[in-house]
Order: C-alpha cells, then sequence, then structure tokens
C-alpha cells in the first residue's frame, strides 16, 4: 500500500496554508464554544494510526462536557441529544475537524484516508452486538495507510451505517489510491462543507 509519491508534499503544503487562513475562523470557533457553556474548547481522542499506531488527536468540541464519561465512546449520531447549538453548526460544516490539521501536518494523518478511528469506541453490527473495531473484518487492511480526514466511505456513505459497510469502501481505497483521486476527494470535501452537507452525507452531493 505504498503511498502515491505527490501525496506528502500535496499534505504539507495544504496544510500549512490551511493552518494560516484558518486561524481567524479557528479562534471565532474556540470563543463560540466556550461562550456556549463554558466547558473545554478542544476534545481529544486517542486514536488508530497507520499500522495500528495509537495518536492523540484534538477537535473542537461539538457536544455537553464529559459526555464520553456518561455515555461512553460512542459515535454521534444525526440529531444527537449530546450535541451542543455550536456543535451542530460545526458538524455540518465539518469545521468541528480544523485541529486535526496539525496531525496531518506531523504525519499522523492525510487529508485522504480511511477515518480515523477512536480506540475503545462502542460500535455495534446489524444485529446490535458490541463489538470491537479490531474484531470487524477489513480493520487491519484499512490500516496499512495513513488514516484520513476525509475518503470514500466519509464522502459517499451515510454515517450510521455499519462498520463493515464503511471498511468495505476504505479497503478499497487502499486499493485503488492515486494523487488525482485525493484531489477529487478534497473538492468534494470542500464542497460538502460550503453547502453544511456533513451530516447528511451518502446522499446526492
Amino acid at each position: 500500500a505504498r503511498e502515491p509519491l505527490l501525496k506528502l508534499p500535496l499534505d504539507i503544503v495544504l496544510s500549512l496554508l490551511m493552518m494560516m487562513l484558518s486561524l481567524p475562523v479557528a479562534l471565532a470557533i474556540a470563543l463560540a464554544v466556550k461562550w456556549e457553556d463554558g466547558g473545554p474548547i478542544f476534545y481529544r481522542q486517542e486514536r488508530w494510526g497507520k499500522g495500528g499506531t495509537r495518536f492523540r488527536a484534538y477537535k473542537f468540541r461539538t457536544m455537553v462536557p464529559n459526555s464520553d464519561e456518561y455515555f461512553g465512546i460512542v459515535q454521534a449520531k444525526e440529531d444527537d441529544p449530546r450535541t451542543t447549538q455550536v456543535g451542530k453548526v460545526l458538524r455540518a460544516m465539518g469545521l468541528d475537524e480544523l485541529p486535526q490539521i496539525l496531525n496531518i501536518f506531523l504525519g499522523h494523518m492525510s487529508f485522504v484516508g480511511p477515518r480515523s478511528l477512536a480506540v475503545g469506541e462502542i460500535v455495534h453490527d446489524k444485529k446490535g452486538r458490541v463489538l470491537r473495531y479490531e474484531d470487524v473484518s477489513g480493520f487491519w487492511e484499512r490500516l496499512r495507510v495513513r488514516p484520513g480526514l476525509t475518503g470514500l466511505a466519509t464522502i459517499y456513505i451515510p454515517k450510521d451505517v455499519t462498520p463493515r459497510h464503511k471498511f468495505r469502501y476504505d479497503r478499497l481505497y487502499v486499493r485503488k489510491q492515486s494523487f488525482w483521486l485525493d484531489v477529487r476527494l478534497i473538492a468534494l470535501s470542500f464542497r460538502l462543507s460550503f453547502r453544511g452537507r456533513w451530516e447528511t452525507r451518502g446522499k446526492k452531493l
């Protein structure tokens, strides 16, 4: 699963550019998150990296403070009651992910790749049984490349489908990855952000 030659340079250049351009937006978001309920600005989480390594990712907090302590590490759903009012706007536009641009610059992540998954997150299969990501078919194959901020599964299928279904798209990306595919997926991701469609992704773009 060798990366395309221009993938890493694209990540470095684009992450530097976005960190500079997004600084005023990031400051405004930080103030809004703090103003709403006085809780922490950032949400930090241990995630799976390439080859099964682990790294710490940061996001702007979009849920009520200490939600993990009360509900466990559970993926957010559409109209999730844990989500704050500011969080709803951030999630719709994908702006809660802005701090992860630093993870991309540091090489933990790429702009495009399989979604970075939380270590210890609670997931369910079609029958409602609790699973570990590590036990789902395709999990380790998707870790042959760096996780991404966006990707095939992130764009083209709803967020509440089963992990097994998502991993099929991730494995397809691992096999088909190319520089121009990355460029196309990044462009589609910007389109979803501008239209505020991240929470309803998987429907017609």
